[in-house]
């Protein structure tokens, strides 16, 4: 949660810069916060008239969004 709005950032600007795929195979630990970040990601995206899709998923925070309703909103790769 503590890196949430650095993570947000950072997505919008690579998404400004042409990145499209996010890969999460590096993330060993997430929270909610992180279906938070990859829909401020989605919405950034659109608004940019651009797609995003993410790779390597947690199972933890697949599970979250199956709980919150949202995992048909999160594009896969």
């Amino acid at each position: 949660m503590a890196n949430a709005r650095g993570l947000l950032e950072a997505g919008r600007s690579a998404l400004m810069a042409g990145e499209q795929v996010f890969d999460f195979s590096e993330v060993s630990e997430a929270d909610s916060s992180a279906i938070a970040v990859m829909l401020g990601w989605l919405r950034s995206a659109e608004a940019a008239r651009s797609t995003v899709k993410f790779a390597h998923i947690p199972a933890g925070v697949r599970s979250l969004a199956e709980l919150y309703g949202v995992s048909e909103l999160l594009p896969l790769a």
